[in-house]
């Protein structure tokens, strides 16, 4: 059986059931059944089209199950209504999905997991291994988040920008246990370019590319993690930067800018940099400014803080920090940088050791704590010397 090929059937599939009607619990039960079927007949008797029959018996499945209940007018109608068997339709349903699984009702953890499964085609297991929590937690999150969008029905395009941020959500989970999310992510976002002409589309899908070309050099052998300035360029994926570029272009020639066109174009300046020094820092400051304008967003302006110090000075990026509450994530982690960069070592090194005890995930926090002590072990040399 090809995996792959279901697994890129599958939201067409549940679309087409959706919008004839059924609802979107009741279709993904079906959808699953003929799934099974699949995997049982198709080795002897492969179909030719086999989308057309993935419809054909999902919906003969899910008229079974309609059967069985008690609305008998409703299942008439539904009977009546069933298509003659053939080839699937051309319309490709698949983006209504992304709209439905990223319904404002839905809380942004029930989001993600809805369209891994929904447009994906990952099982709750897969899901579940991927976010560390137990299988039945995933599954009621999931069961949950059908029943919410139970009723909805396609009548109108969503919010591209909650789609959008759903994605993102993936996209930074990464890579855990069997499935490497950031991949999953791009590869959904390449489906949702292919369905709509959007630059924020392009844009996110360019971030994504820019973003996943360095993570090779992300880690040390040890699992530490290596800083940007710190990395082995030569093991950047140049295809994706490439790709991410040409993509970003054609966005951003359109004049339409968004968040995320700002964010790849960023990411462009320092994948185009062939060293760290050779940063345009002063062009990054620039579009954090586009950032910040767009947003408004206090994240941005502390990572615009980090772009001034290095465009500017440290000096002129601890008073862009002064602007912001010292209760941000990872405020003190740049405020240790910069106190570094400006020769104030004592202060970094306790600034870093802060950072540590707040950092929300074990990689950072020996990152940091690792920070520190080598200050520490610097000011202690010096110390030596001078005496």
């Amino acid at each position: 059986m090809n995996e792959a090929l279901l697994r890129s059937l599958t939201p067409g599939v549940l679309a087409v059931l959706v919008r004839r009607g059924a609802d979107f619990a009741a279709a993904e039960d079906a959808v699953q059944d003929a799934l099974v079927e699949a995997v049982r007949v198709w080795p002897a008797d492969p179909p030719r089209d086999a989308k057309g029959w993935l419809v054909t018996v999902a919906w003969r499945k899910f008229l079974d199950a309609t059967r069985s209940d008690a609305a008998r007018r409703r299942r008439e109608d539904l009977v009546d209504d069933e298509p003659a068997p053939g080839p699937a339709p051309a319309a490709d349903d698949t983006l209504q999905l992304y709209f439905l699984c990223a319904h404002p009702s839905l809380t942004p953890s029930s989001a993600v997991a809805l369209t891994l499964r929904a447009v994906g085609g990952l099982t709750t297991r897969q899901i579940a291994q991927a976010y560390l929590v137990p299988e039945a937690t995933m599954a009621q999150r999931i069961s949950r988040a059908k029943r919410t969008v139970a009723d909805v029905r396609f009548d109108r395009h969503g919010d591209v920008a909650t789609v959008l941020r759903v994605l993102y959500l993936v996209f930074n989970e990464g890579y855990s246990g069997d499935i490497d999310l950031a991949a999953e992510a791009i590869r959904l976002t390449r489906q949702l370019a292919a369905a709509i002409d959007h630059p924020e589309v392009s844009g996110l899908l360019a971030l994504m590319l820019l973003h996943h070309a360095r993570r090779a050099a992300r880690t040390a052998p040890d699992g530490s993690l290596v800083p940007l300035a710190e990395q082995d360029r030569g093991r950047w994926d140049t295809e994706s930067i490439a790709e991410g570029v040409e993509i970003l272009q054609a966005a951003l020639a359109r004049d339409r800018l968004g968040e995320f066109q700002a964010q790849a174009a960023i990411a462009a300046l320092h994948a185009d940099a062939p060293a760290a020094e050779e940063t345009d820092w002063v062009q990054i400051v620039e579009w954090y400014d586009e950032l910040t304008r767009l947003t408004g967003s206090p994240v941005v302006r502390l990572n615009r803080a980090v772009a001034v110090g290095e465009a500017d000075g440290p000096r002129a990026g601890l008073a862009a920090l002064a602007e912001l509450t010292d209760s941000l994530p990872r405020h003190t982690a740049v405020a240790a940088y910069l106190h570094e960069r400006a020769g104030d070592l004592a202060t970094a090194a306790q600034l870093y050791a802060e950072a540590a005890g707040k950092a929300p995930n074990l990689a950072e926090r020996d990152h940091l704590t690792r920070q520190a002590a080598r200050l520490n072990t610097s000011r202690l040399d010096r110390l030596e010397e001078n005496t």
